[in-house]
């Protein structure tokens, strides 16, 4: 009766002192009290409750688990304190990287206790397995801790009193001898057994305790400065698991917060297997979907989780999830978004996917993982056989990454493929919004040019604006007789449409690309053929040679036509005064072998696209570009040219201004006037002796 009597007063004094007993304690013999006077009560009623311990709220972890009997002190190796140095000063670019460095480290003891209970090992313990971090501010103390496989003494000496030496990457070792278990040991996140020492970069003192899952363990405390020694003692009621208490330098005042914590955590550690929570509230809430199979995943899951990656509120309009053993292990989910940024006015984005290993982020914004003009490609790819240097932070460069990148790339390719043949007017608007990446792609990734080309869409003059088809549809829908694949880089449909140039083209029922982007002229300069023909623009001499052929085919057309022409030898008189009048800016007059309707155009020039890019290289954009010589073809049958023929006569002045006049007219429809201007004022002097 005694006994029930006391352990009814124990329980009175527990809810008057209003107790705070963590869900993670709960199987714990050890309570904890919201107050000193409590705790104090509760002792003096003696061996009140068994083995249950006691112990308030503003205890220190030495008071929770204090240390029993004399410390051992040992002294690092020689190599082993520039190692430290090296770790703690040098090692890694951003001190936040602590943070993930010891999620991982918790989340392999984790891993490896998972492990050990699912081949029936032999453990003691029933804690759940997850990972806490809490911090006190007026302490200046940050506590990482979790209900992994804890250490013994002789695992401590070896996993943290040696630099280098990873307790995970002896135990994959083992673990892949054994075939069965292969699987499980590349989860574990640990290779180079210095991560644990980068907590030294915020902190001046590091104190560990832990204890063994092995039955009959007992719990030590490991301390160290980092200066060059660390202790080792036993320590009483110490849980299976692991904890470290950081000391907080005072410049590091920052990462005593539980914002800031968090904040890390979902950048580096969101994915990790196990829940990890801040001061109790749980931080990675968002699942690793790259890690779940296609068909077990929602479209809901889906949008929420390009969101997440992509820190957007719109909503994707591909999805991909790609996974493969080999040649590497790669587990990927990626994303193309509905909107461009950069088409909005934003800056340049950057590459918008992660990289990860075993599910921990390694490279934000990975600019090595894909070729740039896929930077709008967002999402993740995780894969466990990345080349990692000791700060698990960059990669080293080698055929492994190489590899990865190309099998990447290649199935990002195919993907938006796939897509194109399934809904084709659904990947017109995506070609609307993200068309100027794949043509980036066209000129800068030479590997996967072809196919690249293949995603590429136009319009066509076959078919009404705006709609688009691509180079594969062109090519199958030319005759048999024709050769090349014929283009036209135009502002705008309306003004191709009214083009000298492309004239003839329609004249002869040959269907023509309309071009009307920047870069379209680089792209099909840097392509130069597709599918075996060549890409020719209506303005070049190559689509002249081609319509003289078409012309010589069809006589009857020609010696109709001949009926109103200059003769041969008017043509070749008036070609060579007009040469003779146009000065430095033309290198040759001739009679064009092309049909057209307008007086004359000019060939053989720089391409306008070319020019701009001079233009704004030479950086002063007001200044016109000086013209290289063209050379100007005339229509012999054009009423325009016959009359300057007979005015060259009887008013050469006036005949000269038309001349010039004729030649601007030919600038401009060829887009390489870069001041029209100039000309206004002999235009209106034409048009007074016109009229007068």
């Amino acid at each position: 009766m005694r006994q029930i009597s006391l352990r009814s007063t124990c329980t009175r004094l527990i809810s008057a002192a209003a107790p705070t007993v963590s869900p993670s304690r709960a199987r714990f013999t050890t309570v904890r009290l919201s107050s000193p006077a409590a705790a104090s009560r509760i002792a003096r009623s003696g061996s009140l409750v068994g083995a249950m311990r006691f112990y308030s709220a503003e205890a220190t972890p030495a008071e929770k688990e204090p240390v029993v009997g004399p410390g051992e002190k040992h002294e690092f190796k020689a190599e082993t304190k520039k190692l430290l140095h090296i770790v703690a000063h040098s090692l890694y670019s951003q001190r936040e990287v602590f943070v993930r460095e010891l999620i991982s480290n918790a989340s392999d003891a984790l891993e490896k206790l998972r492990q050990l209970q699912t081949t029936s090992a032999d453990v003691s313990t029933d804690r759940p397995l997850e990972i806490g971090i809490s911090f006190d501010s007026d302490k200046k103390t940050i506590t990482f801790e979790d209900s992994g496989i804890g250490m013994n003494a002789e695992e401590l000496k070896e996993n943290l009193g040696t630099i280098a030496r990873s307790g995970s990457k002896a135990f994959i070792e083992k673990m892949q001898a054994n075939a069965d278990t292969k699987d499980t040991a590349s989860s574990i996140v640990g290779q180079f057994g210095v991560g644990f020492y980068s907590a030294f970069m915020i902190g001046d003192k590091i104190t560990v305790y832990t204890r063994s899952a092995k039955p009959g363990s007992e719990g030590y405390c490991w301390e160290s400065d980092g200066l060059g020694s660390y202790t080792l003692s036993k320590a009483d009621n110490v849980p299976v698991g692991t904890k470290i208490v950081i000391s907080v330098k005072d410049d590091a005042k920052e990462f005593l917060n539980q914002d800031k914590l968090s904040e890390i955590i979902k950048k580096y550690s969101n994915f990790v297997g196990f829940p990890i929570s801040v001061g109790g509230e749980k931080v990675n809430t968002v699942e690793a979907l790259w890690t779940k199979s296609k068909s077990a995943i929602t479209e809901e899951e889906h949008k929420n989780f390009y969101r997440f990656v992509s820190h957007s509120w719109d909503d994707p309009m591909y999805h991909l999830v790609y996974q493969a053993d080999g040649p590497l292990s790669i587990r990927s989910i990626l994303y193309a978004p509905s909107k461009n940024p950069e088409a909005m006015g934003f800056e340049r984005i950057k590459p918008g996917v992660n990289l990860y290993s075993r599910k921990v982020l390694i490279m934000p914004n990975a600019e090595s993982l894909l070729p740039d003009w896929l930077r709008f490609v967002k999402g993740v790819v995780d894969s466990e056989d990345l080349p990692l240097n000791l700060s698990r932070e960059l990669l080293q460069n080698g055929p492994v990454i190489m590899r990865l990148k190309s099998i990447m790339t290649s199935r990002i390719i195919k993907w938006l493929q796939d897509e194109s043949r399934t809904d084709p007017e659904k990947y017109a608007k995506f070609f609307k919004e993200f068309g100027v990446y794949v043509k980036e792609g066209v000129c800068q990734d030479m590997s996967n040019q072809k196919d690249i080309a293949k995603l590429l869409r136009f319009e066509t003059s076959n078919k009404e604006a705006k709609q688009l088809v691509s180079l594969d549809e062109y090519v199958e829908a030319m005759p048999e007789s024709q050769e090349h694949i014929y283009y036209f880089c135009t502002p705008n449909r309306k003004v191709g449409v009214d083009s000298p140039y492309y004239e003839p083209f329609k004249k002869h029922n040959i269907e023509v690309l309309f071009l009307h982007h920047t870069l379209d002229e680089f792209v099909m300069g840097r392509l130069s053929e597709y599918s075996g023909k060549r890409l020719v623009s209506v303005d070049s001499e190559d689509a002249g040679k081609a319509l003289k052929k078409l012309s010589d085919a069809n006589q009857e057309e020609s010696a109709e036509s001949a009926k109103a022409a200059l003769t041969k030898e008017q043509s070749a008189e008036l070609t060579a005064w007009m040469r003779d009048s146009m000065g430095l800016q033309v290198s040759e007059v001739r009679v064009s072998e092309r049909y057209m309707t307008y007086p004359a155009i000019v060939v053989d020039f720089e391409s306008p696209a070319v020019r701009r890019m001079m233009k704004m290289m030479a950086g002063d954009g007001n200044e016109p570009m000086p013209l290289s010589p063209c050379t100007v073809e005339i229509n012999p049958r054009d009423p325009v040219i016959i009359g300057l023929f007979g005015l060259k006569s009887k008013n050469e002045e006036l005949a000269r201004k038309v001349a010039m006049q004729l030649l601007d007219n030919a600038l401009i429809a060829a887009g390489i006037l870069d001041n029209p201007q100039s000309m206004l004022k002999r235009l209106n002097e034409i048009l007074a002796a016109t009229v007068n």
